[in-house]
Parts: C-alpha cells; structure tokens; sequence
C-alpha cells in the first residue's frame, strides 16, 4: 500500500515537467490526483501516462478563476477532500527592464502570483486535515538574472505567500512549504531557450551548476512526494532548494 493510497491530490500545469513527474510520484503511491492546464491534448496524454484509474484532467487556465471553479467542483464530486495540493503551473519568458510591456507583465504576474492565490484560496474549503500545500518557487527569485526580471520577482511573492498561509493555516493543521528548484530539464526550459542555440545554452546552464548537470523532473517530484507526506510532519513555512548546489556552492 503506498503512502498516499486513499488520498486525494491536485496538480496545477500537470501536463507536462515537473507538474507531470510530481503527478506520475503521487499516483504511484496509491493518491487520486486532479491534474489541470490548459492544453487538452497534453492533459489527455498525461492521465495515459499515469493511469487512467490514478489520474483525473480537468482542462483549464490557473489565471481564470472560473476554470479554477470547475477544477475544485470536480474534486468535490469526488466526496473526499483534498489532502495534497501541488500549485506548480507558472509562466516564465524573459524580457529585460526596457523591454517589459504590460502584456508580459499581466501575463507573468497573472499566472505566477494571482493564479497562485486563488488556486490555494479556492482550495481551502476542501483541504482535510493535515492536508500538504506545496508551492514551486525558484531559485531564480533572488539570483539577478539578466531579462528575467518579472519572473524572479513573481516567483519572490511565492516565497513570501509561503510564510504566510503556513502561519495562517497551521491551526487547522494544514501545512504551507515551497519547493525552490534550479535548472531543470522541461518544456517549459525547452519555451525559454528555443531556437538553434538551445543545446549550447543548455550546456551552459549545466556548467555553472556544481554537480555538472541540469536537474530532471523526477527530482523535483521527489521533493515533492516527501514534502506532502508524514516525513515532512515538522516542516512548515520552509522553502526546500533544489538546485545541484547552484546556489550553495
């Protein structure tokens, strides 16, 4: 019997990435998992990778507070709460100071902090207790990288929303804890560095982490699993740095 068997859990942008490993990790420890995005294709190919009787998808916009309604009225039909919530989708694009134009702002802003809010907001009423909220912040929230700007100070208000809602929910048991990962190898870094230059920026990457490689997704899920679980039962308010050492060493 895994760890999570009976246990219910949603994982917002569990298409593809880290959402898609964190989801594959829950499930195969026995939790039902919601998983949402806003591609249909990609979600369908998902709950086949998980197992259609382990994973449910519910298409969706984390920034539309409507799809995030639609997303918590199929759990609640569920009848058994939620115990693990994984808000893991964000956008990311890079555009220096001068560059910035209201769309990019809205658009980063839009999806990184309010969709964040409101997925955690719209969550609570069905939170059980001693259920796990987890958060991905990043690395990139306090580093100073050129042209990512918006991003790193989105993925800062979740660091700062992650001591607060662990202060705010504790008394009903409910533990707040954010996942900061570095360079990981996913689409969406696959988004960011696209074009014919995008293996040499990978190497790149890989060369300034001390442990001399970019991070897979299953090792974000890892921290993840562990994070939701009882082995994390005194962790709270904590942002756990997942890098290779990038930062540290």
């Amino acid at each position: 019997m895994g760890q999570f068997e009976g246990k219910t859990a949603v994982v917002t942008g569990g298409s593809k990435g880290i959402g898609l490993a964190a989801a594959q990790r829950l499930a195969a420890d026995g939790a039902h998992v919601f998983i949402t995005g806003r591609r249909t294709a990609e979600l369908d190919a998902a709950v086949e990778t998980i197992g259609a009787a382990s994973a449910t998808a519910v298409p969706g916009d984390i920034a539309n507070p409507d799809d995030l309604d639609r997303l918590y009225d199929a759990v609640r039909s569920r009848g058994r709460g939620l115990d693990v919530l994984f808000a893991n989708a964000a956008a990311a694009a890079f555009a220096t100071l001068p560059e910035i134009t209201e769309e990019h702002f809205d658009r980063i802003f839009g999806v990184n902090v309010r969709g964040t809010v409101f997925t955690v907001q719209k969550a609570l009423p069905l939170l059980n207790d001693g259920a796990s909220v987890i958060l991905n912040a990043s690395v990139r929230a306090g580093d100073g990288v050129a042209a990512f700007g918006a991003y790193a100070a989105s993925k800062a208000a979740i660091r700062s929303f992650t001591r607060t809602w662990a202060n705010e929910l504790k008394d009903r048991n409910i533990r707040v804890n954010a996942i900061s990962p570095g360079t990981i190898d996913t689409p969406g870094l696959d988004g960011v560095v696209a074009g014919p230059d995008a293996a040499a920026l990978k190497s790149q990457f890989a060369d300034g982490i001390p442990i001399g490689r970019i991070g897979r997704p299953d090792e974000i899920a890892n921290v993840v699993a562990f994070l939701a679980s009882e082995q994390a039962s005194f962790f709270l308010g904590a942002d756990l740095v997942v890098d290779g050492g990038e930062m540290h060493i």
